[in-house]
């Protein structure tokens, strides 16, 4: 498996000696897989939770097949197959005895096949009537049931499904993927309360067909243990004090302590000086300034100064309430509430449910949070 330059990679999957902890996590999910239960997995974007499946495949690889298709660039089930095909082809190596088989099928379904410039990969589009595409995801579907090995397919940012223009596209899939006995399936998803509808609205086709995982931040004690071994792996010293504060400024969201951490690391020697965490975290936010004015210029006024609020208090609770338009000059409840809706549309902040059930909302950006407070 291919090194990253330092033990802190901010993207793809390097192997167990790179992902930290989420024992607790792993022990739901394989129980799951073995016990023959599919899973709803829900986190919010950048929390690592494609990290963790990728981790999943690989302690299973020896006893199951491994399928991950992230579908949030998909707007239909047109773009849906071509994910899920491409996905499939990316399994094994043309040349090899178990990729002849899988391109063999493929290549039955008349492809069009192109190859990534920059990786090689193979991607695969189709010209298909809508009825074909629906046959032609069957005909997928069927292929992995008769596999040698049970396959794991997890489907990445699933509420999707539900912008497509197709009626009732989680009815159709739940019912074509129902009957599978050979195919468990991971729903993972970055919008708690689209998973939520989904899987726990008894009106909804997937109400209850599946066990329900959180993934959450990573203790905050197993997370420095991992930062403080990973530096002295490498030969170098890093203060307990400075990987508090690096977990701190970064509210233990997983890609941005990734990020500061690997940022500090190859800046530093043998020894990691006091204040390097804060020169990096500082310098982080001058590069990213070019994108926070950005977003000043598309957004409204309004919208503006409410993502100003909300990223200044870093969570809130009621965003219509007196006491935060009062603070923060944001006009009248309606005008809020539009400027919300908006905002949740763009996904520049989320939607989240604390532990009893009760919404609240944040700034997805942590370096955009601490920009503003400065």
């Amino acid at each position: 498996m291919k090194k990253p330059t330092t033990p802190f990679p901010t993207s793809g999957y390097f192997g167990p000696g790179y992902f930290c902890n989420r024992q607790e996590e792993m022990e739901v999910l394989v129980r799951n897989i073995k016990g023959g239960h599919s899973t709803t997995l829900v986190a919010l974007r950048r929390m690592g939770k494609t990290a963790l499946i990728h981790h999943l495949f690989n302690h299973l690889k020896s006893d199951y097949l491994g399928i991950y298709v992230d579908i949030l660039p998909t707007e239909s089930m047109h773009d849906l197959l071509n994910s899920l095909a491409t996905s499939v082809a990316n399994l094994h190596v043309e040349e090899s005895k178990p990729g002849a088989k899988v391109w063999k099928f493929l290549k039955s379904l008349r492809p069009v096949v192109s190859y990534d410039a920059l990786s090689g990969s193979p991607n695969l589009s189709f010209n298909l009537t809508p009825e074909e595409g629906l046959l032609t995801i069957e005909g997928i579907f069927g292929f992995l049931e008769k596999q040698s090995k049970p396959v794991i397919l997890a489907i990445d940012e699933f509420q999707q499904i539900l912008n497509y223009p197709e009626k009732k596209a989680d009815a159709w899939l739940r019912s074509r993927i129902q009957s599978l006995k050979n195919v468990l399936f991971i729903f993972s998803g970055s919008q708690q309360h689209l998973m939520n509808e989904l899987f726990t609205d008894p009106s909804r086709p997937f109400y209850r067909s599946t066990q329900f995982l959180k993934l959450d931040r990573i203790r905050r004690q197993q997370y420095l243990d991992f930062i403080a071994a990973k530096f002295e792996e490498s030969a170098k010293k890093i203060n307990t004090k400075n990987i508090e504060s690096i977990l701190d400024w970064t509210n233990g969201w997983t890609y941005y302590v990734q990020l500061l951490c690997n940022r500090v690391f190859l800046s530093s020697d043998e020894v990691v000086p006091p204040g390097l965490w804060k020169e990096e975290a500082m310098r982080l936010l001058k590069e990213q300034e070019y994108v926070f004015y950005a977003y000043r210029d598309v957004l409204t006024v309004p919208q503006w100064n409410l993502l100003k609020a909300m990223a200044r208090e870093g969570y809130v609770e009621s965003p219509t309430s007196n006491e935060l338009i009062t603070r923060y000059q944001l006009g009248n409840p309606s005008t809020v509430l539009r400027s919300l809706k908006s905002l949740l549309k763009k996904e520049i902040i989320y939607r989240e449910l604390d532990a009893e059930g009760k919404p609240y909302y944040g700034v997805y950006d942590v370096l955009f949070s601490r920009w503003i407070g400065n």
